[in-house]
């Protein structure tokens, strides 16, 4: 009786899940940030100017090039995205339905947000527990207005790309993604009118899709290892020193985001039969990446992956309404920020504000949101509303110390927002792929390795 030795089986090293890796990505930055901190800067020269230390430098270039990686994803995945999600429209029964409820609930919920926010602003009186000195107030160097946010609109050239010259002589690109948006509809609207000639384009689109949803993927890979370089670059930076003026503020800026984005948010995923733990599963990639990169535009196109891989939106839909939402979106930027700063900046300042001035914050709130335009910061939208409303722009100066610690509580809302809504407007219409959102979650950036293009 013979017997024989089978090979012996070779154990493939399993990675952690992507929603782990990004855990550890948050600590380590935490830990590195803090150590960077405690390094101090290599040297200040005469005219005040930091050198940073090595530490500080890496997490600083790390983080950077990931961002920049994600912004240059972002101009062709918005204009082919919403191109070819407008030509699938024609395949979607009430299209026109689908997109004029999904701005119904951005305002249903940007409505509640500045609600809390004024709210806030008047129980905790932030302007009156300052211990800010008056002499910190300065106004910002750009400011929002209604006309430049309409005038935006008007894309300057067909890919919304423009051109700065800096004070070194070199030239920096950059995009307007809104006007990115309008000629993106346009064309595509275009196409549905035009019939069976614009097959050829559209298939070629599709096809641009799948590409570029490829190389997406590439990029999302990197995710926990940037998580470490834009939080330790934070922590790094601005450290925590700087809240202890302005404690009260914070502190109301961040329990507005927490009410938002925990109370909230749950009694709407509620009210609408969704699970709540399934959707906070679902898009924490999402979400965590927001915290750190403080884009929601950055953020983007992993808002889209995950809404229509874990959340089971329709491609078609998603496709729309998650750039859609990355442009006027915003419940942490747009509604709880600027209501409470602009409480602030009227108590600081002695100002009293009536029940005129509320409803004006509240609209400027819900319309005015897209002229953030998901860039990184808010103090376009702050101005904006303290101008609508006649108080001081100095009081913006009063507020920029602790600006980058608050701008990532408050992206991370804008992107939960933006995810939630076009899952609730789904699940609504009937079209939310229910196994997809209650399947079990594997901690990954979405159920596949591999990204679906938009259905023919």
């Amino acid at each position: 009786m013979s017997t024989s030795t089978a090979a012996p089986s070779k154990r493939r090293l399993r990675l952690p899940s992507f929603g782990i890796q990004v855990l550890i990505g948050l600590v380590l930055g935490v830990i590195l940030g803090l150590v960077a901190r405690e390094m101090g800067p290599d040297s200040v020269n005469a005219d005040g100017v930091i050198d940073p230390n090595w530490l500080t430098e890496t997490l600083t270039t790390v983080g950077s090039t990931f961002v920049t990686l994600l912004r240059a994803i972002v101009p062709p995945l918005v204009f082919l995205a919403i191109v070819a999600s407008i030509a699938n429209l024609r395949e979607v029964t009430g299209a026109a339905r689908l997109a004029w409820k999904t701005l119904l609930w951005f305002a249903i919920t940007a409505l509640i947000a500045v609600g809390i926010g004024i709210v806030l602003g008047l129980v905790l009186q932030p302007g009156e527990n300052a211990g800010v000195s008056a002499d910190a107030a300065a106004a910002p160097g750009s400011t929002g207005s209604w006309l430049d946010f309409l005038t935006g609109l008007v894309p300057a050239n067909v890919l919304g790309i423009g051109a700065n010259a800096a004070a070194d002589g070199s030239i920096g690109i950059s995009f307007n993604v809104l006007q990115i948006l309008v000629v993106a509809i346009a064309i595509g609207i275009a196409a549905l009118k035009v019939g069976e000639p614009a097959e050829p384009f559209l298939a070629i689109v599709r096809s641009a899709l799948a590409i570029v949803q490829k190389v997406l993927w590439w990029v999302i890979l990197l995710a926990p290892i940037a998580t470490v370089g834009l939080l330790g670059k934070a922590v790094a930076t601005y450290g925590w020193d700087a809240l202890g003026s302005l404690s009260t503020y914070a502190v109301a800026i961040y329990a507005g985001l927490a009410l938002v984005l925990l109370v909230v948010y749950p009694a709407l995923l509620r009210l609408n039969g969704l699970s709540i733990k399934q959707f906070f599963t679902g898009a924490w990639p999402a979400i965590s990446l927001a915290f750190v990169s403080r884009s929601s535009v950055g953020t983007m196109p992993v808002t889209q992956s995950v809404t229509e891989r874990n959340l089971g939106v329709p491609s078609s839909y998603a496709s729309f309404a998650v750039p859609l939402g990355a442009t006027t979106k915003m419940d942490g930027c747009a509604s709880i920020y600027p209501a409470i700063s602009a409480i602030f900046v009227a108590q600081f300042f002695g100002l009293d504000l009536s029940i005129t001035d509320y409803l004006l914050i509240a609209f400027v709130s819900v319309i005015g949101s897209a002229a953030t335009a998901g860039v990184t910061g808010a103090t376009v939208m702050l101005t904006l509303t303290l101008s609508t409303l006649g108080l001081p722009l100095e009081g913006v100066g009063l507020l920029l110390a602790i600006d980058p610690i608050l701008d990532m509580g408050r992206t991370a809302v804008n992107v939960a927002g933006q995810a939630l809504v076009p899952t609730i407007v789904a699940k609504r219409e009937g079209i939310l792929d229910a196994a997809t959102y209650n399947a079990t979650r594997t901690g990954d950036a979405w159920r596949e390795d591999e990204p679906v293009a938009v259905a023919a």
